[in-house]
Order: C-alpha cells, then structure tokens, then sequence
C-alpha cells in the first residue's frame, strides 16, 4: 500500500461472533441465523477478505468484550483514505458480514475438517445394550 503503514485504527472491526450462528443477538451475532457460519475463525475472515480483495489485518491478542474468552478479531477496510470502496460490490459493514458468511463454510481448511466427521458417524455399533442380568 504505498509503502506507508496505514492507520488501522480507522478500519471497520469484525469480531468472528459477529457472523456465528451458534450465538444469539444478545451474545453478539449481526446477521441472521439463516445467513451465519458456525464457528468462524479469525484466518478463515482473514481468507475470505484476501479472496474479496480486501485489505485486512488480523489481530489475535484482541478479545471480544461480551465474551473475553473469544479471542482474535480482524479489521478491515471498507473505505480508502479520499472516501473510495476498496471493493464496490461491499458498501456497507453489513454487506461485508454477509458475504464472509457465505464464503466461510467453503473455506478449504473447513471442506478437510468435516470429510472425517461424517464418515465416523456411519460405524456400527457395539454390545447389545439393555438391562443387566443378576
């Protein structure tokens, strides 16, 4: 970016709660349940804005303030300094939840995690089960 370090201050904050659909809106979630992503993380927003074309930084040492126990949260910059969008399909914060949302659960990492889970579940049982005979 120029060469200069640029004021992140300034850019808008994206908390990972902001677009998990395990969360309720009194704990933190922005958009819909219908719309969210479960259980986000601060790469895989990383990933998405770097796929948006979006400068970003990720800050990791950051916790959210309603659960401290969340850490991490990503900024990223919607508006360049003379008032221009960085990318013109994302107007708006809200916006800019929404498509991480849906870009997050095709993440390639995510795609990995979830081909073992699903092949676990189909494995037969063992034992019988039931009462036990005295």
């Amino acid at each position: 970016m120029d060469g200069e370090i640029p004021n992140i201050k300034r850019w808008v904050v994206l908390y990972p709660i902001y677009i998990n659909s395990k969360k309720t809106i009194a704990e933190g979630r922005r958009i819909g349940v219908s719309k969210a992503c479960e259980n986000p993380t601060c790469a895989e927003i990383g990933d998405c804005c770097s796929h948006l074309k979006l400068p970003f930084a990720i800050e990791i040492d950051k916790a959210y303030p309603r659960d401290f126990m969340q850490r991490g949260r990503v900024r990223v910059l919607l508006k360049k300094e003379d008032g221009t969008l960085s990318n013109p399909a994302i107007p708006s914060r809200k916006q800019l939840m929404l498509r991480i949302a849906e870009l997050v659960p095709r993440h390639p990492g995510r795609i990995k995690k979830q081909e073992p889970a699903s092949s676990s579940t189909a494995g037969p049982s063992k034992g019988k089960g039931g009462r036990k005979k005295k």
